[in-house]
Formats: structure tokens, sequence, C-alpha cells
């Protein structure tokens, strides 16, 4: 692996390293319950960014690994994320650890971790590996099937902890299906059974449990806990929503911090926040709540614009070189980093129910800072291996041309 940091891709990094700043930034105004708690003010993210720094070398290194060893790596991931994931349906599982009643992590060897959130990233990488196979109109029929089962045997388990992940998730197979021009008579089915099916499912929880007030059991228990986000939030305004519950109590005093930093166009100021003392968990999934509340709609916009950065500049690197595998793995993981920072933040401003989707290296977690660190890393990589590729394409034109005899007329 040799170490030349002529070909890095500075833009990535920029992006990136611009991301973990405003993070600590972010953090130290979010935390103050943490702080409380714990009576230290450095304690509550110092953890935090002991991950920071971690990504930030994760990333750094995994961008001199060739691509495809990433390639061949993520068929292994993939097939030990699966198997965790389906081990966290196992009643009694003593390596699962329940939070907030979703049973989604492992703790093993003293470290809490979310496994579904490394079968994203394995099953981006395989899913984009099989469909740069497709030669002829018949691998399209072919490596449809494939992918669709892949990712249904993954997406299984992940559905009945989280079905926010595992509908991002979808989306993001479904852009890649695009990508690599499957027909739109297959996309479009997967997508009618899979709305057929919610539809029919929120009908029968809605109806069976919800409204009559019963509990659900076994593996998708959870799922009265999503109909009744869903209902909240669709309800009609007639003031009961403001009304605060245990239930709404992120909503409503997220609302309250948007309002408070709408009133000018920076927002409050850093460190300025009151509602980060009421929010529950404002240093994870509704800390965008509080980044609008400090910055106003001119820090909202900054975020907007850093997560659309990757997206475009994963476009720039994909279109540029004639690597299918590399582009749509980029692309894949491009489109998981700004899609879930657009999901969270529509969340938090209240355009969307209750997810629990953090927002990319912002929200508190170790798990989801490590993987969107390799996530840039891998990405990196892409454009660095194909930035050395064209170089070395052109010294050997370069060496051609000169081996050219110069015939001159006399």
């Amino acid at each position: 692996m040799k170490l030349n940091l002529k070909n890095i891709d500075k833009t990535f990094w920029a992006i990136f390293l611009t991301l973990i700043v405003l993070a600590v930034i972010a953090l130290f105004s979010a935390s103050s319950t943490l702080v409380y708690s714990r009576g230290s003010v450095l304690g509550p993210i110092g953890s935090q960014m002991f991950f920071l720094l971690l990504g930030i070398l994760a990333a750094f290194v995994i961008q001199y690994i060739p691509s495809y060893w990433v390639r061949l790596g993520g068929y292994a991931l993939l097939g030990l994320s699966t198997l965790l994931v389906y081990s966290t349906m196992i009643p009694g599982n003593p390596l699962v650890v329940t939070i907030n009643g979703a049973s989604r992590w492992i703790r093993l060897a003293g470290i809490t971790f979310q496994p579904s959130e490394l079968a994203k990233l394995s099953l981006i990488i395989v899913i984009a590996d099989q469909l740069a196979r497709i030669k002829t109109e018949a691998d399209k029929t072919k490596y449809f099937y494939r992918t669709l089962i892949i990712s249904a045997i993954v997406m299984l388990p992940i559905m009945a902890s989280n079905l926010s992940t595992a509908v991002l998730i979808g989306l993001i197979i479904f852009c890649l299906w695009i990508l690599a021009r499957i027909p739109w008579k297959y996309t479009l089915s997967v997508v009618g059974i899979a709305i057929l099916v919610l539809g029919l499912g929120y009908a029968i929880v809605e109806f069976g449990f919800v409204r009559p007030g019963r509990q659900m059991h076994g593996p998708f228990k959870r799922a009265t806990t999503w109909v009744s986000r869903i209902d909240r939030h669709f309800e009609q305004d007639d003031g009961s929503k403001y009304v605060l519950t245990d239930e709404n109590i992120q909503e409503v005093y997220s609302s309250v911090a948007i309002a408070r930093g709408g009133k000018t166009p920076l927002g409050v100021g850093p460190g300025n926040s009151k509602e980060r003392d009421y929010l529950p968990l404002a240093f994870a999934d509704y800390i965008f709540a509080i980044i609008v509340e400090e910055s106003g709609i001119i820090g909202a916009f900054v975020f907007i614009f850093l997560y659309m950065a990757v997206l475009f500049r994963a476009c720039y690197v994909s279109s540029r070189f004639n690597d299918m595998p590399a582009m749509l793995m980029t692309m894949g993981l491009a489109l998981m980093i700004t899609c879930q920072a657009l999901i969270s933040m529509l969340v938090a401003v209240g355009l969307g129910p209750v997810t629990g989707q953090p927002l990319p290296l912002i929200s508190r977690g170790g798990t989801s800072v490590l993987i969107t660190s390799i996530y840039f890393g891998i990405m990196m990589a892409v454009s660095r291996e194909q930035l050395e590729l064209r170089e070395r394409v052109n010294e050997t034109k370069i060496e051609s041309e000169e081996d050219v005899p110069i015939v001159t007329l006399e």
C-alpha cells in the first residue's frame, strides 16, 4: 500500500473534515443533559471525539485500499453482519442490548454496536458488485433477481427492529437498479409489492392492535410504535398534538427549537440553545433541531449543502471513469449518506414521522461515525485509484509518442 498524497481526493477530504469540525461544535451545544448527569463538560463528548478521530484514521487508511479488495471484503462482511442481525431476533440472546425498547444493538468484548450499520455498508458493496457484472439483456433479469433475494434476506431482520433503516436500504438499492439500467417492469413491480405489503401491514396493526390498545409480541412487536408515530404525524391539527406527552415530547421540543432558530437568519447563536435542556437525546436523532435553533436557516443550509456536496462529488468522480463496479459502489455509498441526512433533517423539522435516523457524522454514536467514515474512505479510494490509473495511461501515451521517429523534409 503506497502512501502517495498526490492523488488523494481533496474535495472529499474537505467535506469530510468540515463535517467532523461541525460535529464537535454541535455536540458541545447539544450535550447539556449528559454534562449535567455526568458532572463533566468534556466527559460526555470525549468518547465521541475519540470515535471521530478514529474515523479520520480509518478513512485515511481505507483510501489506499484497492477497490477490488473492498468488494471482496464486502462479501465476508455481509455474511458476518447478516448472522449478527438475525441473532438480534433470538429471544433471550445475552449479546443483544435493548435501548428505548428496540433490540438492535449487540455487545461484544464490551463494545456496543448496531450490526445493521455493518449490513448497510456490506449490502451496498455486494449489490453494486453484482449489478456491475451485467453484460447482456439476459444478465439484467438474472442479476435483478439475485440482488433482490440477497437484499430480502438481509433486510428482513433489520425491518423487524428498525423499519426506517430497511426502507432507506430499499431506496438505495432501487437507485442502484436504476443506475444499472434494470428494466422498469422489474423495479416498479418491487415498489408496488412493497407499498402493498407495507399498506396491508399498517392496516393490520392499526385496526388489530393500536386502536384496540393491544400489544404485539414476537419479532415485529415494535410495529405498534411505528404505526403510532405515523398516526401522530398525520393527525388533524386540533391542538391535541401540542399537549406534551411521553410520546410526542421529542416532536414538541424540536418544533420549539426550530421556531426559536427561525426568528433570525443566524438563529440564537452558538451555545445559546434553551431546548437542548429539555429535548430528549438532543445530541442524537434530533441534533439538527438544536443546530437550527443556534445557527438559523443559514446554518441549516450549510449542512444541506455539505451533504448534497457528497452526492455531487460522487457523481463527478463516477462520471469521469468507466469502472462500473467502482461507480455503482461510490454512488450507493454517497446516496446512503445524503438520503439518511435528508431524512434525519426532515424528521427534525417536523416534515416526517419519527424514524430514529441519525445525522451522519454529527449525531452522537460510535458505530454510525465509524461506518460513515468508512463510506468516505471507500469513495476516496475509488477516486484515488482512478486518478492514478489515468495518470499511468497518460504517461504511457507520452512514452509511446516519444518512441515515434521524427521525419523531417529537407
